[in-house]
């Protein structure tokens, strides 16, 4: 039976890249994204409304069994908490947490009914670490390394595994309007930048949105099933040290 996923934000970067080699492991692939996609069945989602991500979710089961869900919507945002408003507070953790919240919610009851499933939470090294400038950011990815751990102790007895990939500096466009923004305001030299933030990971070299989707093609895989409430941290060495 072919198998399926979910994947959250799926349009482009990390999420791109997941969705495109699910795609060709033989996968039938679901986007939830407010953005267009190109790769498998794009549904047009907005994934901080729950009552829409439960109906789109519940919409893909009646007619497929998802076994795995890839929750990876989110965005970056960089303040201090003094120069963090309330409303930037809200938006962030709606994204990059309730919107994770919806998605593994709404899977739940079928991958219990089936007992068997893979729920893959896409975090951060921030979920381990602290950066400056970080403080709303870094709070979403501890909240969902935090989902990961009580998810897969809740469900264990279900035959279901939750864990969070936490990759450091990957190449998407995220990363690279955050350099452009950066150097736009600060006068600096992007490949200056790109060289220094290279530099920053130990391997040398900035991690790539095709390895993160690797490592969560094998914790969807029935080979992971002893790997539940995990931090699987992907990130050159960064943490290490």
């Amino acid at each position: 039976m072919r198998r399926a996923v979910i994947v959250t934000g799926g349009s482009s970067g990390i999420g791109l890249a997941i969705c495109s080699l699910f795609e060709r492991s033989g996968y039938k692939v679901f986007n939830l994204d407010c953005n267009q996609g190109e790769i498998g069945q794009w549904i047009d989602c907005d994934v901080t409304d729950h009552i829409q991500v439960r109906k789109e979710i519940e919409a893909i089961y009646q007619d497929t069994v998802v076994d795995t869900l890839v929750c990876n919507a989110g965005k970056h945002y960089s303040a201090s908490i003094e120069n963090t408003s309330e409303q930037d507070l809200v938006d962030l953790f709606n994204l990059n947490v309730k919107g994770a919240f919806s998605a593994t919610q709404s899977v739940l009851p079928y991958m219990k009914n089936a007992n068997f499933g893979r729920v893959i939470y896409i975090a951060s090294e921030q979920a381990l670490v602290g950066k400056p400038n970080s403080f709303a950011y870094n709070l979403t990815k501890h909240a969902l390394a935090s989902m990961a751990k009580t998810t897969a102790l809740d469900y264990a007895s279900f035959g279901i595994t939750a864990n969070a990939i936490c990759p450091g500096t990957i190449d998407t466009p995220l990363y690279q309007n955050a350099i452009n923004n950066y150097c736009q305001r600060s006068g600096a030299d992007p490949e200056k930048i790109h060289a220094e933030e290279a530099q920053c990971q130990p391997v040398g070299r900035i991690g790539q949105p095709e390895e993160v989707a690797e490592y969560a093609l094998f914790l969807a895989s029935e080979k992971s099933g002893f790997i539940t409430g995990s931090l699987q941290v992907l990130d050159g060495g960064y943490t290490a040290r």
